[in-house]
């Protein structure tokens, strides 16, 4: 029977405990959010959402067609030049989604006869870009510049390494400086993605590469989303402008993909301008990610230090991390549950953002009920 073999891995996945639903939320959720990647609580603010819908006033609902055809707007030429100035990158090309840049970056930045060093614990699109590339990938340890250095040594050619900035998983940052070092010493490029670290870390929210010295580097390529500190959608590519000329040319995900809907890059726009007059924002998400780390361990859960607005809680095993999901949910919290095979590692977790538009009583209010539906 066609698709017969759906049945079989779908009984898999439930005895293992890792079947997957939706739960589609109202407009007007009652449960305290501490699921979604809005870490500047932007996502639902007047003027991003009038940014949206001038945009869709302007321009309608839809981009129209590829970039390359009708779906360029000027509105997209000016959240590029704006983002790219932000950031301190020479230049930026906006997607349809992170994903899209991802695997745009990687796929048409390690051509064949090419190496990809890859982090252990990157995120799938960067991983989808490593398979999808033309270039020869090596997996390595995990935020390891020595590892990466090794590696890199045993190649005779174009390279580039591959990192999150923040990784998703346990919100822990990439040795960003000590990989710049590792690939300048075998001239090879780096390509981080800044999903987590836009908005939160660097001067004003402007990146992780920005803190670590590295914007405007000829040899660094960032990749971002529009879709969580900037409570937009979309993504893009920041970096030199020959790489973005290069990508417009080269990215699959750039040709064939219709353009980032107007209404998107409006909203992302009016963020982005936001945070440049509320740099405190990206301070704030900071320090509820300290707090909410500091009043869990003092609760005696095992959470991992946050490097930008992530707190990850370990849990038993995958059945107890849904059920105590499902608990929070049940007491008015709405946690994040990461299990495998989204986890690496195997362990999984309740995994915590932290926002900067979070009140100290709700975020007592979050550590108690994790505390008392713990397993």
């Amino acid at each position: 029977m066609a698709f017969g073999w759906i049945d079989e891995q779908a009984a898999a996945r439930r005895r293992a405990g890792l079947v997957r639903t939706l739960r589609p939320r109202p407009a007007d959720s009652p449960l305290l959010d501490l699921a979604s990647n809005d870490y500047l609580g932007l996502a639902r603010h007047p003027e991003v959402v009038e940014g949206a819908a001038a945009a869709a006033r302007t321009w309608g609902g839809g981009a129209t067609g590829s970039r390359l055809v009708t779906g360029t707007t000027e509105l997209h030429g000016e959240l590029e030049r704006e983002l790219a100035d932000f950031c301190g990158f020479e230049a930026a090309l906006v997607f349809s989604s992170g994903y899209a840049a991802n695997l745009a970056a990687v796929t048409a930045l390690a051509p064949h006869g090419s190496l990809i060093v890859s982090d252990a614990g990157n995120h799938a699109s960067l991983i989808d870009g490593c398979r999808l590339a033309r270039g020869t990938t090596q997996v390595v340890g995990h935020a390891d510049p020595d590892a990466v250095r090794k590696a890199l040594g045993t190649h005779d050619g174009p390279a580039v390494a591959v990192s999150d900035t923040v990784f998703s998983v346990d919100g822990d940052a990439a040795p960003l400086a000590g990989l710049a070092g590792a690939c300048r010493e075998h001239g090879a490029g780096l390509v981080v993605d800044d999903a987590h670290g836009l908005g939160v870390l660097g001067a004003g929210g402007r990146g992780a590469p920005y803190a670590a010295g590295l914007a405007g580097a000829d040899d660094v390529v960032v990749t971002v989303t529009l879709s969580k500190s900037l409570g937009s959608q979309g993504g893009a590519v920041l970096g030199p402008a020959r790489v973005v000329e290069h990508l417009v040319n080269a990215a699959r995900t750039f040709i064939f993909d219709t353009g980032l809907a107007p209404a998107s890059a409006g909203a992302a726009l009016a963020a982005l301008r936001l945070l440049g007059r509320e740099p405190e924002r990206a301070a704030r998400a900071r320090e509820v990610a300290t707090g909410l780390h500091a009043r869990l361990t003092a609760a005696g859960l095992e959470a991992v230090r946050p490097d930008a607005a992530v707190v990850s809680v370990r849990a038993p095993s995958p059945e107890e991390a849904v059920q105590w999901a499902a608990d929070c949910r049940a007491a008015g919290l709405f946690v994040g549950c990461f299990r495998p095979p989204s986890v690496p590692d195997g362990i999984s977790r309740l995994r915590l953002t932290a926002r900067a538009d979070l009140s100290e009583e709700q975020i007592e209010r979050a550590v108690r009920v994790i505390g008392e539906t713990r397993p």
